[in-house]
């Protein structure tokens, strides 16, 4: 083509220019407002578990005779690095070894405790961890105690006297028996749950819905008759994908246990089998869609409840677990110990995870990673030491927003889908309000294994500080995982400068990145 108008030229010119200039971020927003509060971040959504399974408690919490334990048979690298996560309520013995568990085995002189085959896991429990080991390692940490019954093969008058050994005041046969093992004083026990994925076909005294809801009414009205301060927690669906099954288990129990249940469980656990980091982390949609049925399941039965009371959800098993899951039966996946050794990845999903209990914060009330050490765990031991799996900093990060308001923050921006899902966004987020402090935490992950996102965060009650604190986790390897001496992923911590503009900014998020902004309000 022949120009005829040297003027031509730069408009000819300027779509290539455009194009060689670099590529901007995409764009999103976040608009948060103090005054669009969801719930209370309850202090339970940062609890953990414990099941003797593996080398979680021997070997992990208790290993008697070891250089590195206490007088007591607890490991002390352990119990130190327990405690800065904040493990706020601990759940045990289980777990599938809850459905077979006498708690009457596991208290009185160690020596004199009888070893039992363990029939969910395969193992011999020798019993030297019990009870009272457990209660002591509760008030060591400084979480509240929950205590699992045995809901499959265990009795009614079996759960009622665990209650009445831990909680008696009185000079009872159990409370006596409590007092001469050493403790004179209850140990208070107030959360229980009644019993554990007795749904599941894999559990040892699997029962109908009907059958389990009828049981765990009976239990629920003899532990209360012992001691009416308790909470109480249903075993709800143990699948994690809603099916017809799964929501007429959840009916029916709450149906039955309306009146006397404070909160329903779910147990949820995922993996990244196709290392497909998006569609790994796209699970929040099937995880919020399960917490939005379950909740709409909870105001049905409470339309009908004769004591009215709040009925709240439970995730009280939790986490990543697919690498340590080969073979078809109870047993032969024991034989791996559960022992997943967390990447970079994982502790993205579990930033994830946090993410929508916050959102749910109105009715998910507790939450328990499964499960504190070696199985599927934060911390990894061996004889001579242990190290924090990737997954240990978002828990203790996040868990330094219990108490908080959570926000329903507004946020939009770029999109990608999953299979037939609907879009779902590359930013995941969460946001709450400490009051006393004043501050905003806006947590943010970008799912994008690709692209760094700009976000535009906007606030609209209160003027934002010049100045944000910054924690950051991210890894040009998705893969890198920590080890014994090797800590190759691990959070950044810095503070960085706000250029405000009517009253917001705009922050870039890296791509495949976990991020907390801490904002002042004035």
């Amino acid at each position: 083509m022949r120009l005829q108008n040297r003027a031509m030229l730069p408009a000819l010119l300027l779509p290539l220019l455009v194009a060689m200039l670099p590529a901007q971020p995409p764009q999103a927003r976040i608009r948060i407002d103090t005054n669009r509060v969801i719930g209370e971040v309850h202090a339970h959504l940062f609890g953990n578990f414990a099941e003797h399974l593996g080398r979680c408690i021997y070997g992990g919490i208790f290993e008697e005779g070891s250089p590195l334990s206490d007088a007591e048979g607890y490991r002390k690298d352990v119990l130190e690095a327990v405690k800065p996560l904040g493990v706020s309520i601990l759940r045990w013995p289980g777990g599938n070894f809850a459905s077979g568990y006498n708690w009457m085995d596991g208290v009185g002189p160690r020596d004199q405790r009888p070893a039992r085959p363990d029939h969910a896991w395969g193992a011999l429990e020798s019993n030297r961890f019990g009870t009272d080991e457990f209660l002591r390692y509760c008030e060591r940490v400084g979480s509240e105690p929950y205590l699992c019954i045995n809901g499959g093969l265990g009795s009614v008058d079996s759960a009622r006297q665990w209650v009445e050994y831990c909680n008696e005041t009185r000079p009872t046969y159990w409370a006596n028996q409590r007092r001469k093992n050493g403790r004179e004083k209850p140990w208070n026990v107030k959360v229980w749950g009644l019993g554990n994925e007795i749904d599941g076909p894999w559990q040892l005294g699997h029962k109908s819905a009907e059958d389990y809801a009828k049981f765990a009414l009976q239990a629920a009205v003899a532990m209360r008759r012992q001691d009416d301060s308790i909470q109480l927690i249903a075993s709800g669906s143990s699948n994690f994908r809603p099916s017809a099954d799964w929501i007429g288990w959840n009916r029916t129990v709450l149906s039955h246990l309306k009146d006397e249940i404070n909160y329903i469980s779910l147990h949820t656990y995922i993996g990244n089998p196709d290392s497909n980091l998006e569609k790994y982390l796209a699970v929040s949609q099937d995880l919020d869609d399960r917490i939005a049925i379950v909740e709409g399941q909870i105001r049905a039965a409470r339309n009908d409840q004769t004591r009215p009371h709040p009925i709240y959800i439970a995730f009280d098993e939790w986490n990543t677990w697919y690498r340590a899951r080969s073979g078809t039966t109870e047993f032969e996946i024991a034989k791996t110990g559960l022992e997943e050794h967390y990447n970079f990845e994982d502790a993205l999903a579990t930033g994830m995870f946090l993410n929508s209990f916050i959102r749910h914060a109105n009715i998910v009330k507790m939450a328990n990673l499964a499960q504190l050490v070696n199985v599927i765990a934060p911390i990894f031991t061996n004889k001579q030491g242990m190290y924090l799996q990737t997954i240990y900093f978002p828990l203790r990060e996040y868990g330094k927003q219990r108490g908080n308001s959570s926000l329903d923050a507004q946020v939009t921006g770029p999109s990608y889908r999953t299979g037939n899902r609907s879009p779902l966004g590359y930013l995941d987020v969460s946001s709450t309000y400490n009051a006393g402090e004043k501050a905003v935490y806006v947590n943010v992950l970008n799912r994008s294994e690709k692209l760094d996102i700009s976000a535009r965060v906007d606030n609209v009650a209160g003027t934002i500080g010049r100045e944000a604190g910054v924690w950051e986790m991210n890894s040009p390897d998705l893969k890198a995982v920590n080890d014994f001496g090797s800590e190759k992923v691990k959070p950044a911590v810095r503070t960085t400068a706000l250029a405000i503009s009517d009253n917001g900014f705009t922050y870039l998020f890296p791509k495949h990145s976990l991020t907390i902004l801490k904002l002042k309000i004035q």
